[in-house]
């Protein structure tokens, strides 16, 4: 007469809850706030934010330069010139003017 033994229940429970908690962290470490999937939303935000930041760099680069063309210790009359026209819409009488 063979008996078999049945696995106890606690071993059942042991394992379903060590498996159950195994899915979680592995679901969390993926999915989760600090996982892969938001690490890589993270790194893509972060290029996006570093090419926008570089051509705001550039713009406030160009803005620098227009602003010390303009000031009182190196006026660039040309420059003055232009934006002058470009402001008030002025014209010499001497040019014509195409639309």
């Amino acid at each position: 007469m063979t008996h078999r033994s049945r696995p106890a229940f606690g071993v059942i429970a042991f394992f379903a809850i060590a498996f159950g908690l195994g899915l979680y962290f592995a679901f969390a470490a993926v999915q989760g706030d600090y996982g892969l999937f938001r690490r890589a939303e993270v790194e893509l935000e972060a290029a996006r934010l570093g090419q926008e930041l570089a051509a705001l760099e550039a713009e406030i680069a160009r803005m620098e330069n227009l602003t010390r063309r303009l000031s009182d210790e190196s006026l660039d009359l040309e420059l003055l010139d232009e934006r002058a026209r470009d402001v008030l819409g002025l014209i010499r009488s001497d040019e014509i003017v195409l639309r």
